[in-house]
């Protein structure tokens, strides 16, 4: 600093103070891009003060304006209104602040907010965030549904009614956060975070009701999709109305046209799926029957076939069997006998021991001599017989 500054010889809070600010003056005018975040401007004072806060993370700037500065935009300066400020840094030396006195301020339009969102729309698209291939779907039944909105709003209301009238008992873990406003951003991606963080969590809704193009603007703020492009669990987006189209919508898993919408997504009807699960039992049911009585009709034909192949094979045998029988009949000595022939059998005399043994077949006349019984068989029986005798 140019001076003789130690331990033994300090310098005076005053000489530092103006040090400091003589090195900040050296400095020029820079243009800030920024979101208000307070005003500060009191009756009868010149000199207004502007809390200016980056759009994307949780840091902020104080700007001093002279309230004729103000007094010459198109319309009132509001709080979450996006400006850009042309100002130059200094140091109050009576309390040693740093400030940025602003030398002009512009508010952003909306031609120029919509030229920035298409530059990051094709930023996004780009790198494939918007690719459907990165789309997942959503569970049937979440064991847990995470929502992000406003507090106490009409879409927490209106996803929480909906679906528990859809699935009664659906379990949900709710953060009520600012959804509008210079911490909106901030606000929703530090719930992302801490949803994501709960291992019961299957699926975030992101919701809020309808508002102007400037109020659904952390919607499509770079930080706040970027955080939802990495987010575990699948995303849900249900901001403003059918016709609001926030880039959320479009790295979301799935874009909901309402908040009443969402919850219709994020969990089935039980009513619907009692339904449908009845009509599959019929259905089921019926099919059953349908099979039962094609395969009664199917075994009713096996059988009948079965019945005519074994009658059949029955009458083959039976007829098979009577050929048997009859050939076996006419090579049977009955048969010989029904013809007129006779068995003749010699008969044992008198004292005779041969009567143990089966009489003799006789086939010769010289086998029989005079006086000897023989038993003659014929086809109808037996009868005995003794020989007297040649025949003349």
């Amino acid at each position: 600093m140019g001076m003789d500054n130690s331990v033994e010889n300090p310098s005076a809070v005053r000489t530092i103070s103006m040090h400091i600010s003589e090195w900040i003056n050296r400095l020029g005018p820079v243009w800030i891009d920024g979101q208000v975040a307070q005003i500060s401007r009191r009756p009868g004072m010149r000199t207004a003060w502007i809390t200016l806060r980056d759009v994307d993370v949780d840091m902020s700037l104080s700007i001093v304006a002279a309230v004729a500065l103000l007094d010459r935009l198109p319309a009132e300066l509001e709080v979450g209104q996006r400006i850009v400020v042309h100002a130059k840094a200094e140091v109050y030396t009576n309390r040693g602040t740093l400030q940025l006195r602003a030398r002009e301020i512009r508010t952003v339009g909306r031609g120029a907010l919509l030229e920035e969102l298409l530059r990051l729309q094709a930023l996004l698209a780009a790198e494939g965030l918007f690719a459907p291939e990165r789309k997942r779907p959503l569970p049937f039944i979440p064991r847990r549904v995470g929502l992000i909105c406003g507090r106490a709003s009409a879409a927490m209301h209106d996803v929480l009614v909906n679906a528990e009238k859809r699935w009664p008992g659906v379990e949900f873990n709710t953060q009520e956060v600012a959804v509008q406003g210079v911490s909106a951003v901030t606000d929703v991606v530090d719930a992302l975070t801490r949803l994501n963080a709960d291992p019961m969590v299957d699926v975030i809704i992101i919701a809020r009701g309808g508002g102007s193009f400037e109020d659904l603007l952390p919607f499509s703020n770079e930080r706040l999709l970027r955080a939802a492009a990495t987010s575990r669990a699948p995303i849900i987006s249900a901001i403003g109305h059918e016709n609001d189209e926030p880039l959320l919508d479009f790295v979301a898993d799935f874009r909901a046209s309402t908040p009443t919408d969402a919850a219709k997504n994020v969990v089935p009807n039980l009513t619907e799926e009692i339904a449908i699960i009845n009509r599959l039992r019929i259905a089921a049911r019926q099919a059953l029957m349908h099979s039962y009585r094609r395969e009664e009709q199917r075994i009713a034909d096996l059988r009948w076939q079965s019945e005519r192949r074994i009658t059949a094979l029955l009458n083959s045998a039976a007829r098979e069997l009577q050929g048997l029988i009859a050939h076996t009949r006419a090579l049977s000595p009955q048969s010989t006998l029904d013809r007129g022939y006779a068995v003749v059998q010699l008969l044992p005399g008198p004292g005779s021991t041969r009567h143990t043994k089966p009489a003799p077949v006789v086939r010769s006349i010289d086998q029989v001599p005079d006086g000897a019984r023989v038993r003659i068989r014929v086809a109808d029986g037996t009868f005995t017989a003794t020989r007297t005798g040649d025949d003349a």
